[in-house]
């Protein structure tokens, strides 16, 4: 019987952020997190907890700083790509 591929559907990249963000909570590092997080079937969940929760002008501050970073990445894409 010939081997077959079977396709990756976890994301090595998604999982190596949540180990090394874990890890910098445990030490003490991280004392907030304002998150968007996608799921299967393009559904998503958002969130906010610790500092950024206790302070969200701040953590409004943070999300609007990425959400500038995003829209550089989608700035930067051929215009065929998905956005």
């Amino acid at each position: 019987m010939p081997y077959r591929l079977i396709a990756d559907n976890i994301s090595r990249d998604t999982v190596e952020a949540l180990e090394t963000l874990l890890n910098l909570a445990k030490q003490g590092e991280v004392t907030g997190i304002a998150f968007a997080c996608t799921l299967k079937k393009m559904r998503y969940i958002t969130n906010v907890a610790g500092n950024c929760y206790t302070n969200p002008t701040f953590a409004r501050g943070m999300v609007a700083f990425l959400s500038d970073q995003l829209a550089g990445l989608a700035h930067g894409r051929d215009t065929d790509e998905t956005r």
